[in-house]
């Protein structure tokens, strides 16, 4: 049994795609993971080479110059570059997520234009900037600010944890546009596309991080941020509103890269109790450790059944957010679990930097933090289970 995506019952289109991810990931990722891990080197290069591969504008309809994907399709997609590297797919992930949806859905006609095109071709790298130092899971508390003066916009403040924070072309930035004595909480804030270019863009040092430390995560300060009143996105106050939508497919990514840590570290596990003697015989011989193969397996399985499931409800037009946080929770605490069972399987050896499961850990433990922590997905779900209450 493979437990890798099984080309059988996928479409041409969408077995040509995987095909093309895995091969990529393949030959350019996955030999230099490790290399970039221990340096905590973004590789824009390899970023780009996907962006001409057409990755970076995979659910962008070809109208605006994307792949035009179902969701499905992505996710696909996704799991094959997260499996070579988690930390390539999360900085693909919120590229084709976040920003994409918000322009799709709220950019003007000349917003696509001058900014979703350009991402969609690879030429420009996106990302979102939502949280602050003192606003993380209450997201709608930030206090990063936006004052309109005559027609332009002035930003100002601090964004923390930024994904592409500090190697993206375009940001979109969330702050607030409602005045200090006449607070409305999350319908006082707005999107606004931010050039990394911009006077008073200031990302700041890389974050020394425990997992995917070659993807770019840094603060953002807006020191005074001067932007033409056409790029605050869609309409004054809305932002989270726009932010919400986007962390549905935002959260089916994050899945999905759960997913691709989890099976590379089974295989991995698959493989080396297969070659690993002990007391005269492979690991794979004692019951103890198939059935801790088969649990593995089971979850992995399960993690992605949950996020394709999903994806088919979104491309058939339905709502997803309670699914999407469904998948979310089950495929990143599924990762946490089997990339554990993968240490213990290997031993000391599973402790070594020099063998691959260490590294799966590691970038496994971010899955259940971000793009909202497993607690704020719980509690997503269960208000789901009372609609209009």
């Amino acid at each position: 049994m493979s437990t890798a995506i099984e080309a059988t019952g996928l479409t041409e289109t969408q077995r040509q795609i995987v095909d093309l991810a895995r091969e990529f990931a393949r030959t350019k990722i996955e030999p230099h993971a490790a290399e970039w891990d221990r340096t905590a080197h973004f590789p824009r290069d390899v970023i780009d080479e996907l962006g001409k591969l057409g990755f970076l504008g995979m659910g962008t309809p070809e109208a605006y110059d994307g792949m035009g994907l179902d969701t499905l399709t992505y996710l696909l997609a996704l799991e094959e570059l997260a499996a070579a590297d988690a930390s390539i797919a999360v900085s693909v992930s919120i590229h084709n997520a976040i920003p994409t949806t918000m322009l799709l859905r709220h950019g003007s006609p000349a917003q696509k234009e001058r900014w979703l095109k350009p991402m969609a071709r690879g030429e420009l790298l996106a990302g979102f900037a939502l949280s602050e130092p003192e606003s993380g899971s209450d997201a709608a508390s930030l206090s990063a600010r936006a004052v309109r003066a005559g027609d332009h916009w002035v930003l100002a403040g601090t964004k923390a944890w930024a994904t592409n924070g500090g190697t993206a072309d375009v940001m979109m930035v969330m702050a607030r546009t409602d005045r200090p004595e006449a607070r409305r909480g999350a319908k006082g804030i707005s999107t606004f596309i931010v050039p990394t270019d911009a006077a008073g863009y200031r990302p700041g040092k890389p974050e020394d991080k425990l997992g995917l430390r070659a993807s770019n995560t840094t603060a953002i300060g807006l020191e005074d941020v001067r932007l033409p009143a056409e790029q605050l996105l869609g309409e004054e106050g809305q932002g989270f509103v726009y932010a919400m939508e986007g962390l549905d497919v935002g959260r089916l990514g994050i899945a999905i890269q759960a997913v691709g840590i989890a099976r590379r570290a089974l295989e991995h596990s698959v493989a080396y109790c297969a070659e690993r003697q002990q007391f005269g015989q492979a690991l794979r011989e004692f019951e103890a450790v198939q059935f801790k193969l088969a649990d593995m397996a089971t979850r992995v399985e399960a993690a992605r059944a949950l996020g394709h499931l999903a994806a088919a409800r979104r491309d058939r037009g339905e709502e997803i957010t309670t699914q999407a946080s469904m998948a979310k929770l089950f495929a990143s605490e599924t990762a946490m679990w089997v990339t554990t069972q993968a240490v213990q399987l290997f031993g000391g050896y599973g402790y070594m930097r020099d063998f691959p499961v260490e590294k799966l850990f590691r970038d496994a433990k971010v899955t259940e933090i971000y793009e909202g922590t497993s607690e704020i997905q719980r509690i997503v779900i269960a208000r789901g289970l009372y609609p209009g209450a």
